[in-house]
Parts: C-alpha cells; structure tokens; sequence
C-alpha cells in the first residue's frame, strides 16, 4: 500500500481546541510525511448562536454560514497539515432514535461529505486514507465515489458509559465498527469490546509527545509566575478536570497532605470540585487550562503528579493520554488501578488498590524520586511517543482487512 497516500481525519477534537487531543498529535505526525487535511466537528446551529462572539467561532464565520474560506493552515501546524471547516449542522442529540433523527442524521452527513468531496477535488486527491477519530455521529458509512484506500475508526472511550453520547453513540459506534476497514482502539477493553463488531480491531494506544515532555527533565525552564511564591511541595495534575476523577479522593489528599500544595492545570468540567469543597480548600490551586508547550515548564516544578481516575465501568477501558507525558517529563506517578492499561505501568509508577495506599504513596513518591527512577521512567516513555504510533498504524491497516461480522 502506498504509505505517501493522503490523509483525510474526520475529528472530535478541533485543532484549536483549549487542550491537546490525541487526533491532532496524530496529524502532526502524518504531516511529517503526508498531506493531512484535518476535518473539525461541525458546529450546529446551536453551538453557533451559545458561542458566535467567540473567537475560535468568528474566525470560521464564512466558513460556517456561507462555506468560504474553509481552509486555514495554522502557523502552530505543520505545513502539511490543512485544517477544514464544515458548514453548520443541526443539533439532533436530543431526537429520540427514530425516523426523525435519522433523517436530520443524513442532512447532517451531508453536510460533512460535501467537505469531505471538495477536499479531494480542491486538492486533486488521488489515493488517500480516510480515519474517522471518535465521532461516530457523522458518516458511519462511505457512499460509493469516496473510495479510500482504507477507511480507519479510531475508538477513544466506552461511549455508553457517558449518558449524552449513550443516547445515540452506542448504536452509532457500533454501525462504523461494521461498516468501516478498521477500528483502532486506545486500550485494551475497548479492542475486547470492538472485537464483537469486527475482526479488525486493533490495540492502539495514547501516546505522548516526548520531546516537548522531555524538556522538563532536561532543561531549566522558567518557573510559571503562579508557582513563584511557593515554597511547599507540589502534587500536580494536568488534563481535564471532570467525572473521571475521584474529587472525594482529591479532597482526602489535601487534608492530609496540608504542608503541600495541590495544583491543577486543565479546563474544569462540570461541578465536582465545588461538590465536595476542594475549591475552596487553602492549599489547592486551579490554574486553568494552558498550552500542550506550556505544561512542561510547570511539570519541572511538580514534586509528583497524580491520575485519580475512580473506578467505573468508563476508566476500566481508558488508556490515559496523561501517564506518558508525566513519565516523558521524568515525574513520579501516583494512579489509581482503575484499568488494566495504566496497571501495565506499575514497574515505573505508583498504581495503587485504595484511597489510604494513594494518600501515602505520595509521601513514597517525593522521597524515592531520585536520577535512576527519573531515567527508567523516560525510557518507558521513549517507547511511547506519537511517532511510535504512527509507524504501528501504518503496519496495522497495510495488510487487506479481514471480511467484517
């Protein structure tokens, strides 16, 4: 197969979003050596009005109502790397399945097929790839003129364990699993779970950017100003602030560990953090989200960071982005066991059973911390970067795909 074919992502993630997804870690590296041309998630006609004074929305304006402009190549990209704007959709989430949606479904794929075949004919695309980064609501089936060498479906998480994308993802997810050549899964329950629907689901694991994370071990870097006036110890933790983590848990830590610092970097989401007081707790910070580039240079000043994901049928199938940019910046880790993927790191980090193990594996954490753990950790890393990735994609979807359940 030809490995210098062109690259059509279809995404979840925008490129511009406020943190860093693994779609667009994956596209920078295919820029490297292919045309990426990086489809966002539409926005809908309800999106447009919550948000039309915003910048990352007005910037796309003509791209959205009128389809002018759709194009731009970022100068944070790489050269090779187009993103594309579709035009507006309708919002259906809130359609029970029916007739209905699945009309308003197609208008909506529509939509998106119609950028999808400007795009090869704007840019004269012979022979590409087409991969669809967990976003089943949009074209779960290619229609006979858009002929990809392969067509790839990345899976991210169990999609019904979330109630807003249950309500129709689930039926969805498993409608492209069916339809498409292969289905790339980030951990390993998700690739037990797409194995019912496929015979060409594959293991295909997060990853990180190790050069950008490396720097926080190898280099000095100045120290955030938020971070100036302290003098304790910090545990950080980078990444979305959501239901994945443990905020009775994370409330825990700080009582206990009231001589340090708790310091969180990342967008919250949703109420938990209020729910249980961590807010307004005297030694926890929430900085807000920053730059993928940026969170190196707080990393260097973390004592030890943390994943407190709880225990759930949803953290059982997740594969954390988090774990291999903690291990490239050369940090000590403190998990929870909620997968067997973050399990498989248990010779480099702290994965632990109970909330009390978790609390005092800090304490362990900061004094064990020494240039031989620091050294192991990076090294585990280095065999998980985005470009490791990209060479096991590769050697995934060359061979012709089995015939699909």
């Amino acid at each position: 197969m030809n490995r210098n074919c062109d690259i059509i992502c279809f995404t979840l993630s925008r490129w511009d979003a406020e943190i860093s997804s693994p779609s667009l870690s994956l596209a920078k590296v295919f820029a490297r050596n292919n045309r990426v041309f990086y489809i966002d998630h539409p926005y809908s006609w309800k999106d447009y009005f919550k948000e039309r004074k915003q910048q990352d929305v007005l910037r796309r304006k003509d791209a959205l109502l009128h389809g002018k402009n759709i194009y731009t190549n970022p100068s944070s990209l790489p050269a090779n790397l187009t993103a594309v704007t579709p035009e507006l959709t309708l919002p259906i989430n809130f359609l029970p399945a029916g007739s209905l949606y699945n009309a308003l479904a197609a208008y909506n794929d529509k939509k998106v097929l119609k950028v999808i075949r400007r795009v090869i004919r704007d840019y004269n695309i012979k022979d590409f790839i087409y991969i669809n980064f967990f976003d089943p609501y949009f074209v779960r089936k290619l229609p006979a003129d858009i002929k990809p060498l392969r067509s790839v479906y990345q899976s991210m998480d169990d999609i019904s364990q979330v109630a807003y994308s249950n309500r129709h993802g689930t039926r969805l997810e498993e409608e492209i699993i069916r339809n498409f050549d292969y289905t790339l899964c980030t951990s390993k329950e998700l690739t037990r779970l797409g194995s019912r629907f496929t015979p060409n689901a594959h293991f295909h694991p997060n990853a990180a950017d190790a050069d950008n994370f490396r720097k926080a071990a190898t280099e000095v870097l100045p120290k955030p100003v938020e971070l100036q006036n302290i003098t304790q110890k910090i545990i950080g933790y980078t990444g979305s602030i959501e239901y994945r983590s443990d905020f009775e848990l994370l409330k825990r830590v700080a009582e206990y560990h009231h001589d340090k610092i708790l310091f969180f970097i990342g967008p919250i989401q949703g109420t938990g953090p209020s729910d249980v007081g961590l807010d307004k707790m005297p030694n926890v910070i929430f900085a807000g989200p920053r730059k993928i580039t940026e969170l190196p240079n707080y990393l260097q000043y973390f004592d030890c960071v943390l994943i407190p994901f709880r225990k759930t049928t949803l953290t059982k199938s997740i594969y954390p982005l988090k774990i291999n940019e903690y291990l490239s910046a050369g940090k000590p880790v403190i998990a929870t066991h909620f997968s067997e993927d973050i399990y498989s790191f248990n010779n480099v980090a702290y994965v632990v059973d109970s909330d009390e193990e978790f609390i005092h594996a800090i304490d362990t954490a900061i004094a064990e911390d020494n240039a031989e753990r620091r050294k192991a950790r990076m090294q585990v890393a280095d065999q998980n970067t985005w470009v490791a990735r990209v060479e096991q994609f590769w050697d995934i979807i060359e061979p012709e795909p089995k015939a699909n359940v």
